[in-house]
């Protein structure tokens, strides 16, 4: 029979999968209609407010695209909008927020080196950070800076520079990199719910009334449509960061996605250039290989320190983590882990080829076993996912007292 560990495991699956399918929905519409908007042509006798044509083939077919800049003279019979692949990935991303780092947030959350908090001050914290960067950000942009569009954008990466800053002051710094992303696509989702598509349907009522739109509201839309272009790469990165402990496990975590914002800008740049047939700016290309040289450096500088080690060996274990040292068996399992599994999930790992710690799990103290009780019985008592290929011969044996530790320490809590 299934227990509620697995059926969670597999519902984070799903939820995960789900976000993913929504996202490359959203980021493949929001690229085709930025490199279409650039690249349309102004050709004689188009029609009455077009603004430009393109001429495109795939699939077999040709395609004729024409663009109104503000509005055609008759509202059409049949209109497409694009807006439910934002929503839906915004809210799976919201879910798998929830499942993963709410759910998990005594191991992905809170980091009690940093930051004294209980598990509900922490989600408190996750849930109510999301909002303000739309609130301060939308404010900005009707302060006027919507006329300097360089300014405005200089000003957003401020806000998130000190957002990744304030993160990793009391999260984890794998949950410092997917609060970041999370703050970030709250911003570009809520440019679409609250800016974009209410200002399309304005334009769109005011056609059927026979009223001629204004085209400031197509202006407004425009401006954040380009915004959420300029951060959807670093949003994806950040999103994929819980992969890379060398990005995000280290001291420096919050400059290096700073830089990655940055990076995004001179990616962008390069490709919205080349759509816009503007020319070839060669120079993005040195800029961005720079920024990620420089990325590389601080993931080098900020490694962990004896200290670190010294404070988790002095530390109390949590309520958390003495629900699973306390039970029968544990002392066993700290054995197995210890002989199978801290060579490479240490702060100075001993195999070849492994720099940091994968995902930046630690297993070298009993706090730290304990803490990754879920993940040490999903990877390696009910699966044999760890050690990958078993490269440290844990047995069929150890395996089974994985398993027997972890669902006594349940069986108690319960």
């Amino acid at each position: 029979m299934l227990d509620v560990v697995i059926i969670w495991d597999w519902l984070a699956f799903a939820v995960r999968w789900l976000h993913v399918i929504t996202a490359i929905a959203w980021i493949g519409s929001s690229f085709y209609f930025i490199a279409l908007d650039l690249g349309l042509r102004k050709v004689p006798h188009l029609p009455v407010g077009a603004h430009g044509e393109e001429w495109q083939v795939h699939g077999g077919g040709f395609y004729h695209i024409q663009k109104y800049l503000v509005a055609p003279e008759n509202m059409p019979e049949h209109l497409t909008w694009f807006k439910w692949e934002s929503y839906s990935t915004w809210l799976s991303g919201a879910a798998l927020l929830m499942i993963v780092y709410w759910a998990g947030g005594e191991l992905y959350l809170i980091d009690q080196h940093k930051a004294d908090l209980t598990l509900w001050q922490g989600i408190a914290i996750s849930a109510a950070s999301l909002t303000i960067g739309w609130l301060v950000y939308d404010r900005l942009c009707k302060s006027g800076l919507a006329e300097r569009p360089t300014l405005l954008m200089v000003l957003l990466f401020v806000l998130l520079v000190i957002m990744g800053w304030g993160y990793n002051q009391i999260f984890t710094g794998r949950a410092m990199m997917l609060h970041l992303g999370a703050f970030t696509a709250t911003i570009m989702t809520a440019n679409v719910f609250f800016i974009i598509i209410p200002n399309q349907k304005i334009v769109v009522a005011d056609l059927q009334a026979g009223r001629t739109p204004d085209a400031k509201y197509g202006k407004i839309a425009k401006l954040r449509s380009l915004h959420n272009n300029y951060l959807t790469l670093p949003v994806i990165f950040l999103m994929l960061s819980n992969h890379y402990p060398l990005a995000f496990a280290t001291q420096y975590n919050w400059i290096i996605a700073a830089l990655v914002f940055l990076m995004g800008v001179t990616i962008r740049h390069y490709f919205n250039t080349m759509h816009a047939r503007g020319g070839n700016p060669i120079w993005t290309w040195p800029a961005t290989v720079l920024l990620f040289l420089a990325i590389i450096w601080l993931s080098i500088i900020g490694g962990p320190e004896q200290a670190d080690y010294d404070a988790e060996e002095a530390r109390a274990p949590t309520a958390f983590e003495a629900q699973f040292a306390q039970a029968d068996g544990f002392e066993d399992v700290t054995d197995i882990v210890l002989g199978r599994c801290s060579m490479c999930h240490a702060r100075e790992p001993g195999w070849d080829g492994i720099a940091h710690a994968p995902k930046n799990i630690l297993l070298e103290t009993p706090n730290e076993i304990a803490r990754a009780a879920q993940q040490i019985y999903l990877q390696s008592g009910v699966s044999k996912a760890m050690p990958p290929a078993n490269l440290s011969w844990m047995e069929p044996e150890e395996r089974a007292l994985i398993r027997d530790w972890y669902k006594r320490a349940t069986d108690t809590a319960s």
